[in-house]
């Protein structure tokens, strides 16, 4: 057997008979509450599933967008990713929360990634490396950062620290990837950035700070005004980037 035999999947993502056609932009959602908020603010349909998550699609028979969600940890992200690509997808943005690891980040904040850092398994199948730097799509996330800059709302760009394990984020962990320079954490993004190099697809995230850990000490957030405000206006964002992919023809 050679090297490419033996790197062959078994399975494989497919798009079905039954499959939705989905158009070149697609949104996934890591919160079930910001995944209302859009299915709210859009004209869409009910057009899939995929494990736990739902694929919503623009109201029109050729769809041009999609958003799909829940979708939380890096192999869920994996899951609900691979088949969107298989339906069409070409660009696809994150929207999640994450929590602050620098203290000049805090609840409510903006995070526009440009690079997440390995620490969970998924990417390693997807020829990643455990404390690598996987990067999105400069063009696609410059484009995210400009939509930001003309509603003059303010944003941190940096690398974020992707996890397996919420209750693992120690003392000497947060230390670390302080020293890294990881202006936050989550559990998604540095999965979702290696799946879309190693499928040559476009990708960008807009990330939300719902916590704080900066002080290695927990300041939950997720009640908080300014938390709930900026995830409005984030969704309010992505429902004019959803709309512009709608004009095009």
């Amino acid at each position: 057997m050679n090297s490419k035999e033996g790197n062959r999947a078994v399975i494989h993502p497919v798009k079905g008979r039954k499959s939705p056609d989905l158009g070149p932009f697609a949104v996934m959602v890591s919160s079930e509450k910001d995944l209302r908020l859009l299915r709210n603010m859009l004209p869409m349909k009910d057009a899939a599933g995929v494990a736990m998550s739902r694929i919503y699609t623009e109201n029109t028979p050729l769809p041009r967008f999609s958003v799909s969600g829940p979708v939380i940890t890096s192999p869920y992200a994996a899951m609900v990713m691979e088949p969107l690509i298989a339906f069409g997808a070409e660009e696809i943005l994150f929207f999640g929360w994450c929590g602050a690891l620098s203290p000049g980040v805090k609840i409510g904040d903006i995070i526009i990634p440009d690079g997440a850092i390995t620490d969970e398994g998924t990417s390693l199948h997807y020829q990643g490396r455990n404390g690598g730097i996987v990067r999105p799509s400069p063009v696609f996330s410059e484009s995210i950062r400009q939509t930001l800059r003309k509603r003059n709302l303010d944003f941190h760009e940096g690398l974020i620290w992707t996890t397996d394990a919420v209750y693992r984020e120690t003392h000497e962990k947060i230390r670390y990837f302080q020293a890294r320079n990881a202006l936050a954490v989550e559990m998604e993004l540095s999965a979702f950035f290696t799946i879309g190099n190693f499928r040559k697809r476009k990708t960008a995230a807009i990330l939300v700070v719902s916590d704080e850990l900066s002080t290695l000490r927990w300041h939950p957030g997720f009640a908080n005004d300014d938390f709930i405000k900026t995830r409005k206006t984030v969704a309010e964002i992505i429902v004019s980037l959803c709309r512009y992919s709608m004009s095009l023809t």
